[in-house]
């Protein structure tokens, strides 16, 4: 599973972006397994799936890397 590094949390509106080696991804709250969005962090690790989304590549199935 691929791993990144959350670059921004957009809180209030249920999204953020996530910096990879395919450049940033979006990914929406839904997506996020496990402890949900609101656990997220700027900075933190994830891993993630990337999937595509309505604008390109997103990120699928993220949640915290241990």
């Amino acid at each position: 599973m691929p791993q990144g590094t959350i670059k921004k949390l957009v809180s209030d509106r249920g999204f953020g972006f996530i910096t990879s080696d395919q450049g940033d991804l979006f990914f929406h709250h839904s997506e996020v397994q496990d402890n949900g969005f609101e656990q997220l962090s700027e900075g933190q690790s994830v891993e993630y799936v990337v999937g595509e989304g309505r604008k390109g590549p997103c990120a699928t199935a993220v949640r915290a890397a241990n």
